[in-house]
């Protein structure tokens, strides 16, 4: 199918797997161009170049790189990338990349150190904060636009070896809410998306994730599990929401599993 030229963009961090490939593609079937950026070597790459593909299926453009979104270098440059764009109307902030240690460990060696908690909120938290003040310093979130980052129950909840990740995880919320309020008066929209457990790449390397899951199937109303296209239908449904007054939450995507 060709490609149309897009007005109205998406920016996807971490859109080759999981909850950013399927926000990429439904926001694409929603009328948005998709700039992607991922991190794959040699062996995953196809499963990037699939998400593209699929993305220009739709008949949308995808304008996809492949490095650290962490990175300050590789941000810049996506960011360069997007000055020349109508404009970001979405930023979706699906990073999933840190350390599954414990805190305490028999060996010290198998214990986090700072430099493993140093780049878990840096890449999965911290990280928000700087890709959203580049793209307003370079014009590219505009009023109306909407920024969206994926927490979890890890975020109030723990689990084995999974303390520096949900340290990531509540400063990310932290950062939501100053960002909402930091950015609505320029009329643009923070929230975080909370889903359940979703058997994603990443949640597959946490430490006894398949425990993870069978509770997580045991306990969810719905008899399930959330998967990322429960995610991205959400997501891409509110993206177009003409309205930007719901900020600074924290919105629970999981049929119910939160509460029980």
């Amino acid at each position: 199918m060709a490609t149309e030229r897009s007005q109205n963009w998406a920016l996807v961090l971490g859109a080759s797997s999981g909850f950013g490939a399927a926000a990429a593609l439904e926001l694409a079937r929603s009328g948005f161009g998709i700039v992607g950026v991922h991190l794959d070597r040699r062996a995953t790459l196809p499963a990037a170049a699939a998400v593209q593909s699929a993305i220009r299926e739709t008949g949308r453009e995808a304008m996809f790189f492949n490095g650290n979104a962490a990175d300050p270098a590789r941000r810049a440059a996506v960011v360069g990338a997007c000055r020349g764009l109508p404009g970001i109307r979405v930023l979706f902030h699906s990073l999933a990349f840190g350390t599954l240690k414990p805190f305490i460990a028999t060996e010290a060696a198998e214990a986090v150190r700072p430099a493993d908690m140093d780049m878990t909120l840096d890449v999965m938290a911290h990280s928000l904060v700087y890709w959203v003040q580049d793209l307003i310093a370079a014009g590219c979130l505009k009023p109306g636009a909407k920024v969206f980052a994926m927490t979890s129950a890890g975020g109030h909840r723990a689990w084995p070896a999974y303390g520096a990740v949900s340290a990531a995880k509540a400063a990310l919320e932290a950062h939501v809410r100053q960002l909402a309020v930091e950015l609505g008066p320029h009329g643009i929209s923070v929230n975080a998306l909370q889903a359940g457990v979703t058997e994603t790449p990443a949640a597959r390397r946490i430490p006894k994730s398949a425990d993870l899951f069978a509770r997580a199937l045991e306990n969810n109303p719905g008899g399930r599990l959330t998967t990322p296209e429960d995610v991205a239908r959400f997501l891409a449904a509110w993206s177009l929401c003409p309205s930007n007054w719901a900020a600074g939450n924290v919105v629970r995507i999981d049929g119910g599993e939160d509460l029980v």
